[in-house]
């Protein structure tokens, strides 16, 4: 398939239809070439994060909205704008492909319409990308809920995210300690003539200066290096686990952090559970690769009783799940699935698992609380309220009327995230 025709379905299907940018994505892939896979996700990745942006000129430049069976043909235009306004591809060559995808979607029709839109663009850009900027969603590149939340929340910081959340994020490495210490892994990349920075907390991360296939990697076949943010690779700092224990990770996939925690052990079963089977596959193909092995579970984690009749936990992991406003930079789309009330809902949800998590783990024991978000509700207030009803429970490392620890978008160049310790009592 013509690239521009596979990104403009896959617009298509995430901005109207409210499917992942990783579920649409890959099923793309498949109709294209290899060789263009990468052009198809900068496409897409680029045309949703200046989403409002692209709106705005697109509605300046048509008379009349396409609807219907035409839409896809609208962000057909979308995708078009966004090689005109943000690629290198030359303006010609932009223009002529996108045209030429009206075939393969059946809209020869729309020929004609989409080139002259397309040139009226380049005839009048400057005007045209001046006045989109113009108000807030177009100017920041999010919706006016979340700018809103960003703005209360973080008064000082909520520019510094915003510019965070509309970069490239970048590929971090965790080293498998396993096999190699992070100073002997960043050996083999200095051999390999691949440039990286060290993290200055998470003792296994690096950072590439370029992201790179991963079969580029040294010994990424055989387990020696996982592709994960710095920021989550924070969670067995935080966990600290330690050999012979019995560790839960609730809400696991896609295993990441279960992984971590076995590279870091020894003897250690190690429960995950998740309530969705489809990417608890990804835990199972992420412990393959590495060759490690977890008691892998599918259930919902407010009802562990139904899938727990074992003792309780010395350490739980829960990884809650969350509106994910922290990884925007690495989903785009979230900033266009999401709405303002799932804060909400996720908070409720959270709070649940979260009471029904406490009872699975032994006096004395620890839990991490972690997120992948930075509202306010699903984090520091979440704890408070916990701590305000649970009375067994203490905070560690962190003032209890600000507890945990925030990490904002693009702070050392990681994503989003937020971890709280709590403690049981004897």
């Amino acid at each position: 398939m013509n690239v521009r025709a596979a990104a403009a379905n896959v617009l298509f299907q995430v901005v109207d239809k409210g499917q992942s940018l990783s579920h649409a994505l890959p099923a793309a892939q498949k109709t294209i070439r290899p060789r263009d896979h990468a052009l198809l996700q900068e496409i897409c990745y680029g045309a949703l994060r200046y989403l409002p942006r692209l709106e705005s000129i697109t509605n300046e430049l048509m008379d009349n909205p396409l609807k219907g069976k035409k839409r896809v043909f609208h962000h057909l235009i979308l995708v078009g704008i966004y090689q005109l306004s943000f690629m290198r591809i030359p303006a010609h060559a932009a223009v002529a492909e996108t045209v030429e995808a009206t075939t393969q979607l059946r809209g020869q029709s729309l020929r004609g319409l989409i080139n002259a839109v397309l040139r009226s663009y380049l005839r009048d850009q400057e005007a045209l990308d001046e006045k989109a900027v113009s108000h807030n969603a177009g100017k920041y590149g999010h919706p006016s809920w979340l700018l809103k939340l960003l703005q209360e929340s973080y008064p000082e910081q909520w520019e510094s995210i915003i510019e965070a959340n509309n970069n490239k994020a970048p590929m971090w490495l965790r080293v498998n300690r396993q096999h190699h210490s992070r100073e002997q892994y960043a050996a083999l990349l200095d051999n390999a003539a691949i440039d990286y920075e060290l993290h200055s907390e998470a003792s296994d991360a690096i950072m590439l200066s370029t992201p790179c296939d991963v079969t580029l990697l040294p010994g990424f076949d055989k387990g020696w290096v996982s592709v994960q943010d710095a920021a989550a690779q924070l969670a067995v700092d935080y966990l600290k686990p330690n050999d012979n224990e019995l560790i839960l990770d609730c809400c696991a996939a896609p295993g990441g952090k279960t992984a971590h925690i076995l590279e870091h052990t020894q003897n250690t079963e190690v429960v995950a559970i998740d309530s969705d089977a489809t990417r608890l596959k990804r835990v199972y193909e992420n412990l393959a690769r590495l060759h490690l092995h977890a008691d892998v579970i599918c259930g919902d984690a407010r009802t562990p009783k139904v899938w727990w009749q074992g003792e309780q936990f010395d350490r739980i992991l829960l990884d809650a799940p969350c509106s994910a406003t922290g990884v925007i930079r690495r989903h785009p789309d979230i900033k266009w699935l999401r709405r303002g009330d799932d804060i909400a809902a996720l908070a409720q949800l959270q709070s649940e698992i979260l009471d029904a998590m406490w009872q699975q783990l032994k006096p004395g024991g620890t839990l991490v609380y972690a997120t992948c978000s930075v509202a306010p509700q699903e984090n520091s207030e979440q704890i408070k309220a916990f701590l305000a009803r649970t009375k067994d429970a203490t905070l560690q490392d962190s003032d209890p009327q600000a507890p945990g620890r925030q990490i904002l978008p693009g702070e050392e160049n990681m994503d989003g995230f937020y971890y709280a310790v709590i403690t049981k009592h004897v």
